[in-house]
């Protein structure tokens, strides 16, 4: 039987890499910056055209229930999602896409998903560009769709463009975008955490399971604020499509506060939970 100060050894050796329930565990290197070598892989090209029809039946699937449920509420019919069946949409097409992508692309789906990753060195910068490319052209096609099916209410119902509040300031819109998408971008690289499923594989996580309910629950805290983006492509997308000046105006929140809040959550899980930056100067 183990003594106490054994127990106590094991788990000091298994949040410092060594013994990791049983098994050593190391790293995967960083990928390359540039990475100019993946052009000539299929592999690259494959996750791409992932991405691209990911994150089109994302803003397909999202903004139809959006535009749905607006029209309903301003007729003041019942029978629509309400705010917690459109933040169900967003999050539970996130878990299915996640899901179907991961082992793809990665299951991005998401700039600042990608741009973390990129921080990460998890990715490289050509891939990352690659991915940005696919992911808002897919989102302006996603919402293309769903104009052209739904054209009689799409113009009427604002097209599905994420807007600050009126009772809102820009300083208040492009805060609640830092603080959703670093939690978006802080379940990811938990949830995905190479080294915490090797420690925990007693613990069966599905990865796409809390990433979707990530979403979830930051949309129906930041809905009422900006319609909730956390998602440059979501945000350009219906901005494409829409194309009325509303949606323009506000569209650079939609793109730094991601990206702000997607680099401090890779900070913060890289060189504070787990100390890459102080391990690599050892």
């Amino acid at each position: 039987m183990a003594t106490d100060h054994e127990i106590v050894q094991r788990e000091e050796n298994a949040v410092d890499g060594g013994e990791v329930a049983g098994r050593d565990y190391a790293d995967p290197a960083p990928q390359p910056f540039l990475g100019a070598g993946e052009l000539r892989r299929w592999s690259l090209y494959r996750a791409a055209i992932a991405e691209f029809v990911a994150t089109l039946l994302f803003l397909y699937v999202t903004v139809v229930t959006v535009i749905g449920h607006k029209r309903l509420q301003q007729e003041e019919e019942d029978g629509g999602v309400g705010l917690l069946g459109v933040a169900w949409a967003f999050g539970g097409m996130i878990f299915l896409l996640v899901y179907c992508t991961a082992g793809i692309s990665g299951g991005h789906v998401n700039p600042a998903v990608t741009f973390g990753m990129l921080l990460a060195r998890k990715v490289t910068l050509l891939r990352a560009a690659l991915y940005v490319a696919a992911q808002c052209l897919g989102a302006v096609c996603g919402v293309g769709l769903v104009r052209a099916l739904n054209s009689t209410h799409f113009a009427r119902h604002g097209g599905g463009a994420n807007l600050v509040d009126a009772g809102y300031s820009k300083g208040d819109g492009l805060a609640a975008e830092v603080v959703g998408t670093f939690v978006l971008v802080y379940t990811v690289f938990s949830a995905t955490d190479a080294k915490r499923s090797a420690r925990d594989s007693h613990i069966p996580v599905l990865a796409p399971l809390p990433i979707g309910f990530a979403v979830f629950v930051v949309h129906l805290a930041t809905i009422p604020i900006t319609g909730t983006s956390i998602n440059p492509a979501r945000s350009f997308g219906a901005a494409v499509i829409y194309n009325q000046a509303t949606a323009w105006n506000d569209q650079w929140i939609f793109w730094v506060g991601p990206l702000i809040g997607a680099a401090i959550a890779t900070l913060y899980h890289e060189h504070v939970l787990r100390a890459s930056a102080l391990k690599a100067r050892e």
